[in-house]
């Protein structure tokens, strides 16, 4: 079985590319002025990571949404398309440059009024939210150490069957290269393994970009 996969080509990337219905001048624009901070760029999620997070919202009907790391806010812009109507999304960022392009882009695709942006550590925008379960869907995509902090303080607060999304859980190939124990890298695996031994939840990691793990809450009396 380890066999069943397909290796992309940047061919076969860009055919994966064209094959999205999604076709938005705003986010043709955003990756464009994203393109101007140079190497910082490459924290913007792929295109069709965006895609897959607003089917993943609207199939949810998702009312409640988080955001970990917002950057320029393409992902934002994502989640928020694809919440039910009445939703919200809070974005959680320490960085005031980054995220000024972002609220400029929100304005721009018509979705700043379902967004809030909280400029704070997220570890302490999180612990400061009501412990309710009030949370449907959750993206994870800031800096990776305090990945399993943000995991905790979100899973209380997810209603059961709700999402937490996880980005870059492949971290370039390297979570498989037991030689590469740098901070980042030896977190992301930590969180991986964690996850998907974890009761709480049941997860499946799947190969979009530099890796997305899915994690959904059990309800209650649920069994593995």
């Amino acid at each position: 079985m380890l066999d069943k996969f397909t290796k992309l080509t940047p061919e076969l990337y860009g055919y994966v590319l064209e094959h999205r219905s999604e076709r938005d001048p705003v986010l043709a624009a955003l990756i464009e002025e994203t393109g101007k901070l140079g190497g910082w760029s490459m924290m913007q999620i792929a295109p069709e990571q965006g895609a897959f997070l607003t089917m993943l919202a609207r199939i949810m009907n998702a009312q409640s949404a988080i955001e970990v790391g917002t950057f320029t806010g393409y992902s934002a812009i994502s989640i928020a398309r694809g919440l039910a109507p009445g939703g919200r999304l809070l974005c959680c960022d320490v960085s005031e440059e980054w995220t000024a392009i972002a609220r400029d882009f929100w304005q721009r695709a018509g979705v700043a009024e379902r967004i809030r942006l909280e400029i704070a550590p997220a570890t302490d925008t999180l612990r400061a939210l009501p412990e309710g379960e009030t949370v449907d869907l959750a993206f994870i995509d800031a800096d990776k150490v305090n990945y399993k902090t943000y995991y905790e303080e979100i899973l209380k607060r997810l209603k059961p069957n709700g999402l937490i999304v996880f980005d870059n859980v492949l971290w370039g190939g390297s979570v498989v290269d037991e030689q590469n124990q740098k901070d980042d890298t030896v977190a992301i695996r930590a969180l991986n393994d964690f996850v998907a031994s974890d009761p709480r939840v049941e997860c499946v990691m799947i190969p979009v970009a530099d890796g997305l793990l899915l994690t959904r809450k059990r309800a209650a009396g649920e069994t593995r």
